[in-house]
């Protein structure tokens, strides 16, 4: 399994857990404000990190309740079941983190009971999906994830995050009409330095409050991450 790290404790990743987040290496969308370029551009395996991070979920059973497994894109590696099976079995509720681009592999690990909450990205309107992921893959599997999320009786939530020069509000509001009465989120973009292109910046508090309200008029469950005054 292709490990890059593991964050050891986080209160945001698994809303309502204390959780560990593991991030795989790999993605096959190349989204211009990809914060984890190193996962995309060089997901090369740290070295036993698997049998590492079992043994520290073995050890932190009772103070941890669950584990988000992000990336990059988890879907891509097919030793992902197989990994998530051996996290359940130590206890552990596990989120998944998905782009939503292979939705065959996404309804095999949620039927299979391999996720207790999964969050999928939504880049950009149907219409401007390659504008946001870098890649000519049509709307057609992310509407098909988006559905086999919904059937699976799992919590989830929807997310965008929302960046001058790949977005404006209408792209938003063009989300929000899919989304409907699901949850969610709008969440600011942040330069992490690492990023795999050039020339995005994030929009201010005031305007991301601004984005928030439109897109509450068609998914009203819409909340935002990342402001200084964030929405629940």
């Amino acid at each position: 399994m292709n490990i890059q790290g593991y964050q050891k404790l986080t209160l945001l990743d698994y809303p309502g857990r204390v959780a560990a987040t593991l991030f795989l290496g790999g993605c096959n969308l190349r989204c211009p404000f990809c914060h984890n370029a190193g996962l995309v551009r060089t997901p090369t395996a740290e070295q036993n990190a698997e049998e590492e991070v079992l043994r520290y979920l073995a050890g932190r059973r009772g103070i941890l309740d669950g584990v988000c497994v992000t990336g990059g894109e988890p879907l891509l590696h097919p030793d992902l079941p197989e990994l998530l099976q051996k996290i359940k079995a130590l206890g552990y509720s596990v989120k998944l983190d998905t782009n939503g681009s292979l939705p065959r592999r996404l309804e095999s690990v949620l039927s299979a009971g391999l996720a207790d909450m999964v969050a999928m990205d939504l880049k950009h309107a149907p219409h401007r999906y390659p504008d946001a992921t870098g890649c000519d893959l049509p709307f057609a599997p992310f509407a098909e994830s988006m559905d086999i999320i919904r059937k699976s009786g799992l919590p989830f939530e929807f997310r965008t995050t929302v960046v001058k020069g790949i977005h404006e509000k209408a792209d938003i509001l063009a989300i929000a009409a899919l989304v409907g009465d699901d949850p969610y989120y709008l969440q600011k973009f942040v330069d992490s330095g690492n990023l795999l292109g050039e020339g995005n910046a994030p929009f201010t508090d005031a305007e991301m409050q601004d984005i928030l309200a439109a897109a509450r008029t068609l998914a009203p469950r819409t909340a935002l991450r990342g402001c200084s005054t964030e929405t629940k």
